[in-house]
């Protein structure tokens, strides 16, 4: 199997080893391994070529004719990752080639015979794989010709060899003089494609590629002296680093909103690129869902299959719905339509939240200023169907220290928190409207967070002059504010929508401005966030922290729990104020340490 490379275009400089594979029960297999390794990752192609993984997600590429075979591996450089492979097998090899099993014995000896070709002029290369970064690099043409020029400087008649055929690899291989054998496509289930015999006679030139076939041709000998000299012995007491991680390109940090798309050309385009990872259909399933959503009664599964047809209408179910692409981490998802995938989605709400509520809910945009509490407010709206509509702000980027409270791994330090959380709400619902703010909110930009209005605030942030700024702009635009203080289960209520005349934060700071706030000394900074949270009110734990701050804590102390719980007060009091619901202007306290003081239990006493 061969993997396309551009024609045409400039073949830079490879790094380029070669050596013969060990026969079986001899040498050390660390390289051959590692080639194999290399080729079933690239046949695998994300899922495209199944046979090629384990049921376990490693991949597997084991054949019999990898023992005395040449084995080319090409890098960029000499310590570089390995970047594409190809493998030559002469009749020395001692065991059939794969054009032979292909075609079998009495078959592969005929073509040979009515060809006038002895066997033992006849050689095969295979497995020509490239990594997708390195085919617009031509690789595949440098590889595919350092091969035949093996070839003929090892003495080959003709060189005969599979290709595929879905993305033209056939075609590729005709440049260099091979030719395909009449009669010999077919379909191969291992490869999900056709397949056809091609055959090259040495005499009969390299096609467009001669000049480069004759110049590797001559080079052939100095890589196969230079091929790998490390002693067995230290090879073995070394783990080399997987060739699927080293060199990888970085990603892409930025990036945080899916693509949508239906069953179409562009689909097919986006399947073809090689940058689908993972491919995630379960539209049957959800189907069945629909059905027992509309109708819970009905359990007879005749009856619902009926309805999953009745449903599709005629359409395949590949068709039916939506495949959201999501490019930061390879995942192409098949869901419902946007209709339907969220009356599903919400539908253990009812009984707390009914369909009519959630449709108003659903018509609400949501802002969040500052994206570690504000990240679990996000969420639990998102999850609970409070808001279709999001804008989300916070210069930050997520770090190790986050992850003692963030719902994240660590895949995702260094990605900015605005970036982080819309990608995960837009993973709770691909069809959300999302918008963010990645370099946070100063004077210059804190009018655009509220430009096409607001339904609520949810404000998290840690900066004195943002959190009174987005207040004054709250109340005069009439958006009611909530925040979560991540100690003792506070919770801020501003009804700014019914009080437009509300003092800030209840008028602990008096007539603050914040035009008085832009440039704070540490020690009045700290003395204004006390003078918010009211500092007789707080835990004995975030008061002895305060004198701590630069000293023995980097940071205000904050625990998951906390997060995860002002996440829940945040949701609670939103979605009460977005129905009418009755949820005052106000400071609540959900002290858990009161909570689950001994005092508290119902049953303390015994059961009554």
């Amino acid at each position: 199997m061969t993997h396309l490379n551009h024609p045409g275009e400039p073949v830079p400089d490879w790094h380029v080893t070669a050596f013969p594979g060990p026969l079986p029960g001899t040498g050390d297999p660390a390289l051959l391994d590692t080639v194999r390794e290399l080729r079933a990752r690239i046949l695998f192609d994300h899922g495209r070529r199944p046979a090629f993984r384990r049921a376990d997600g490693t991949h597997t590429d084991d054949q019999a004719l990898d023992f005395g075979a040449w084995h080319f591996i090409a890098r960029r450089s000499p310590a570089g990752p390995p970047l594409g492979y190809i493998r030559l097998s002469t009749p020395d090899t001692g065991v059939p080639y794969q054009s032979r099993e292909f075609l079998g014995d009495e078959r592969y000896e005929e073509l040979l015979a009515a060809e006038g070709l002895p066997e033992d002029t006849v050689f095969e290369h295979s497995r020509l794989v490239v990594e997708h970064r390195a085919r617009k690099l031509g690789l595949g043409l440098y590889l595919n010709a350092l091969a035949i020029g093996a070839a003929h400087h090892l003495g080959a008649r003709a060189m005969i060899g599979t290709s595929g055929t879905k993305d033209g690899q056939d075609r590729f291989h005709e440049r260099f003089g091979f030719r395909p054998v009449p009669g010999t496509r077919r379909y191969v289930p291992q490869y999900t494609e056709d397949v056809v015999i091609l055959l090259h006679r040495v005499a009969d030139g390299a096609g467009q590629h001669r000049d480069l076939v004759t110049r590797l041709r001559g080079e052939f000998p100095v890589i196969a002296a230079s091929r790998p000299a490390e002693p067995a012995a230290a090879a073995r007491t070394r783990r080399p680093a997987p060739v699927t991680l080293t060199g990888s390109p970085a990603p892409d940090h930025g990036v945080w909103r899916p693509v949508l798309h239906t069953a179409d050309a562009a689909l097919d385009a986006l399947l073809a690129s090689g940058e689908v990872r993972e491919v995630h259909d379960t539209i049957d399933e959800q189907l069945t869902e629909l059905v027992r959503s509309r109708e819970p009664a009905c359990r007879d599964e005749a009856e619902i299959d009926r309805r999953k047809q009745d449903q599709l209408g005629g359409v395949p179910s590949w068709a039916y719905g939506t495949w959201a692409w999501y490019p930061w981490s390879g995942r192409l998802v098949h869901v419902l339509p946007r209709e339907e995938f969220r009356l599903v989605r919400t539908d253990r709400n009812r009984g707390r939240i009914e369909r009519p509520e959630q449709r108003r809910l659903l018509a609400k945009r949501i802002g969040v200023i500052g994206l570690s509490v504000g990240n679990s407010a996000a969420l639990t709206c998102a999850l609970e169907g409070i808001g279709g509509a999001f804008r989300l702000a916070d210069f930050d980027a997520f770090g190790l220290s986050n992850l003692n409270r963030l719902r994240a791994g660590v895949h995702d330090l260094g990605v900015n928190k605005a970036v982080l959380s819309a990608r995960q709400l837009f993973e709770v619902d691909p069809y959300l409207d999302v918008e963010i703010q990645p370099a946070g909110l100063d004077p210059d930009t804190i009018g655009d967070f509220f430009r096409g209005g607001l339904d609520l605030l949810v404000e998290e942030c840690d900066t004195p002059w943002v959190k009174i700024a987005a207040r004054e702009h709250a109340r005069d635009l009439g958006i009611p504010v909530v925040m979560d203080c991540n100690d003792r289960g506070m919770l801020d209520v501003e009804r700014f929508d019914t009080e437009p005349d509300r003092p800030l934060l209840h008028g602990l700071l008096g007539d603050v401005k914040s035009v008085d706030l832009l440039e704070l000394e540490p020690r009045a900074r700290v003395e204004l966030i006390l003078a918010m949270v009211d500092a007789g009110r707080i835990s004995p734990e975030l008061a002895a922290s305060f004198g701590e701050l630069g000293r023995t804590l980097s940071s205000w102390p904050q625990l998951a729990s906390g997060v995860a719980l002002g996440g829940a007060l945040c949701a609670e009091a939103a979605r009460r104020i977005l129905l009418g619901l009755p949820c005052a202007s106000g400071r609540f306290y959900t002290d858990l340490g009161e909570q689950l003081h001994p005092a508290r239990d119902v049953y303390a006493g015994g059961v009554r």
